[in-house]
């Protein structure tokens, strides 16, 4: 499979960029080809333009300015973001790919009736590999895992008919310990290797 990784955290010395690494490297050793995609290192504008907001509610979208992302999304059979939730979210950069690069035209169209009709037929994969602050349980039962319906009710729809789904998070990143980080490393190992 062609498979793109999303990554985005401003530290290459984080956990979440130890997590990006070895996502790419089990993907390589397994036989895919792989798209490794920094937004930080490569300097992701996340900010949607005025221009561009004024094309977005209709199907002529001038994604102009991210088409080299744009091409990537719409060419992959499968999509892995890597990144830590940050207030039970994505992190700024990696909302802004969203809000620019699945945009009409690319991630959907809108049909006569201004309904979205999804474009991402390409994408028979897509997965979330992930930090929290936070325990499992005041992420789900307090913050109702906002971060996660947003990838699963939100993106995934977009996708291919029946596409894998993928959601291996680590909880507790405050508390967490060099055992709990490594055995969730190896889990992350173990998971994607599996992607056939």
């Amino acid at each position: 499979m062609l498979i793109q990784v999303v990554h985005c955290h401003p530290l290459t010395e984080s956990y979440d960029h130890a997590l990006f690494l070895a996502i790419v490297e089990t993907l390589q050793k397994g036989g895919h080809e792989v798209v490794a995609t920094d937004l930080y290192r490569e300097d992701f504008a996340p900010a949607m333009t005025a221009h561009e907001r004024r094309s977005y509610m209709d199907n002529d979208y001038d994604f102009g300015a991210v088409a080299k992302y744009v091409e990537i999304l719409k060419k992959v059979d499968g999509l892995i973001l890597c990144y830590p939730h940050w207030w039970f979210s994505m992190p700024a950069v990696l909302k802004g790919w969203v809000d620019r690069v699945w945009g009409p035209r690319i991630a959907f169209t809108y049909d006569r009736d201004g309904r979205l009709q999804p474009s991402l037929r390409n994408v028979r994969l897509l997965g979330v590999v992930t930090s929290y602050g936070s325990p499992w349980w005041t992420v789900r039962l307090f913050a109702g895992d906002a971060g996660r319906m947003v990838v699963l009710r939100g993106m995934k729809p977009l996708c291919a008919k029946g596409a894998e789904w993928i959601y291996l998070a680590h909880y507790g990143m405050d508390q967490s310990t060099p055992k709990s980080r490594a055995a969730f490393l190896e889990k992350v190992r173990r998971r994607i290797a599996r992607i056939r």
